[in-house]
């Protein structure tokens, strides 16, 4: 048996090969972009960071790479004018191992080391920025700046697919972990990392993530792709800012997307399709009609009051993905977009994560996403379902529904005799019930309501306070005491007899006998 040292040092010194030979391998690549020699080591590079093992060696690699790749960038041979065959077939090769590059990366998001999943993030974002710049740098000058959209949609996959990573596993144990479904679920140091570093801070980010994100989201069913939902949730619940005046859209992280837009072109009439003429290059990504979707969410179009007021701005649809980048109106399209995409996936898979997804949604959106959707009514019938799910879901979807009502004119006649089903038994046993009590008086409040309406609720509630919980009873004598102080017309009610059986709030006209035993309990609970 040989001794362990000599094994020791052996290793070492095959440790040091290697950080050796990735060194050796990036002077020589640089060297040689800059003498138009053979880029042919780029290969070897990358099969390094392909095969090994060790996760230092792996940064090594894949840093080297970057720094390599964006010299190559730089110079131009990965854009603009093919001006030989040779040129040509070159850069189809670097393409190649560009894609081989970033499909690592991507899968470096799912790795065990915390350092090499944000430093992988780091790289994939940085890449953007250089590959974009290169586009505008070496495009012709009458185009508009450019955004390389076939490597952002590469991010926005692996941030919301999750692929398992590629680096070497050391067993078969962490083979099959990493290919198992209920691993690909985005890591929380990727999540905070790309939200609070550029989805929430920078607009050109912003915007392409969620129009290539309620692309992706369509074209993958829960079947297919039961984490994605789950991950484009996790990103867009942590949305902390969301501009509200087109001079908020100040942030980029391609700077050249900054650059002032020319005019759009104004809408006439129906709103022709005449304003895409500036932004062919761009425009021509989308070639297969994935941005017809931005006909849907226009307003239609108004005449002018007077003729010598402007007429209506353009159309979304009829921008360009510059000009769009620059527009409100735009940035509120993909937003409304991503989450009418979202919000029906979130019903599919067990009843458990379909309400635990609906919980999540509903606690965001009355302030985080009514108020920045193009048409709040559009997700009304999603709300409505959620409603059946009864509890704290579907006491928080009431809440929505009433912020559409109150804000949108949403006309939703039953809204009173759902929230009417929800005072049982069970009701003053939850967990939430402090919740249930500030939004029913929230709703409740208006005093336009009929009495009756009111009584039914106070009625109800009195009579489920004879089996209450201490704790539920102190919430209902306040309750009860702000209901009767707002709606003076409930005290002639009080001594009256009623039905007690209704199960329909408008049918219970006046107070019953009930109420008069609050105060029993109040002074039961002043003795306690």
């Amino acid at each position: 048996m040989p001794p362990s040292l000599p094994s020791k040092k052996r290793k070492t010194r095959e440790a040091d090969d290697t950080l050796r030979t990735i060194q050796d391998l990036e002077k020589q690549l640089t060297t040689a972009v800059s003498n138009g020699s053979s880029l042919n080591p780029l290969a070897d590079l990358l099969d390094i960071a392909l095969d090994t093992e060790s996760h230092a060696h792996l940064s090594k690699a894949i840093y080297a790479l970057y720094r390599v790749f964006v010299v190559i960038i730089t110079n131009g041979l990965l854009s603009g004018p093919d001006r030989t065959e040779e040129a040509k077939a070159v850069r189809a090769w670097l393409f190649e191992r560009l894609h081989s590059f970033v499909d690592l990366l991507a899968s470096l998001l799912k790795d065990e080391e915390t350092s090499l999943k944000i430093s992988s993030l780091d790289i994939l974002m940085s890449l953007q920025k250089h590959l974009s710049s290169s586009l505008t740098r070496t495009g012709d000058s009458k185009q508009p700046p450019q955004f390389h959209v076939s490597h952002f949609r590469k991010i926005v996959s692996a941030l919301l697919l999750c692929p398992p990573s590629q680096r070497a596993a050391g067993s078969k144990k962490r083979k099959t972990e990493a290919e198992s479904h209920s691993d690909r679920t985005l890591d929380p140091d990727v999540r905070d990392r790309f939200v609070n570093t550029w989805f929430s801070v920078n607009d050109d980010i912003r915007w392409f993530f969620l129009r290539d994100a309620a692309l992706l989201i369509s074209k993958h069913p829960y079947s297919e792709a039961p984490q994605l939902p789950g991950n484009l949730l996790s990103i867009l619940e942590r949305l902390t800012t969301f501009p509200t005046q087109a001079s908020e859209l100040n942030s980029w992280w391609v700077e050249e997307m900054g650059t002032k837009p020319p005019p759009a072109k104004k809408a006439k009439g129906g709103g022709d399709d005449d304003g895409d003429d500036d932004d062919a290059p761009e425009e021509q990504a989308d070639a297969d009609g994935e941005d017809d979707w931005r006909k849907f969410f226009d307003d239609p179009p108004a005449k002018p009051a007077a003729e010598g007021k402007k007429g209506p701005a353009a159309r979304v649809h009829t921008l360009t993905i510059h000009q769009s980048l620059h527009s409100l109106a735009a940035h509120r399209a993909v937003f409304t977009r991503a989450w009418l995409a979202l919000l029906p996936q979130l019903s599919q898979g067990s009843t458990e994560s379909t309400r635990a997804n609906s919980l999540r949604v509903l606690n965001v959106l009355h302030r985080g996403v009514i108020p920045h959707l193009t048409r709040p009514i559009l997700i009304m019938d999603w709300v409505s379902s959620s409603v059946d799910h009864g509890g704290t879901v579907g006491l928080l979807a009431l809440n929505a529904l009433f912020t559409l009502m109150k804000e949108y004119n949403l006309d939703y006649p039953s809204f009173y005799t759902r929230l009417y089903g929800f005072l049982d038994r069970d009701v003053l046993h939850l967990k939430h019930r402090a919740r249930f009590f500030r939004l029913t008086e929230l709703f409740l409040s208006s005093t336009h309501l009929p009495a009756n309406l009111v009584a039914s609720f106070v009625k109800r509630l009195s009579r489920l306070s004879l089996n209450a919980p201490p704790a539920a009873v102190i919430m209902l004598i306040p309750f009860t005491y702000n209901m009767l102080r707002r709606h003076p017309a409930l005290m002639a009610m009080i001594h009256r007899n009623d039905d007690l059986s209704g199960a329909d709030c408008g049918m219970s006209s006046i107070l019953p006998v009930w109420l008069p035993s609050l105060p029993l309990l109040h002074s039961h609970l002043l003795t306690a």
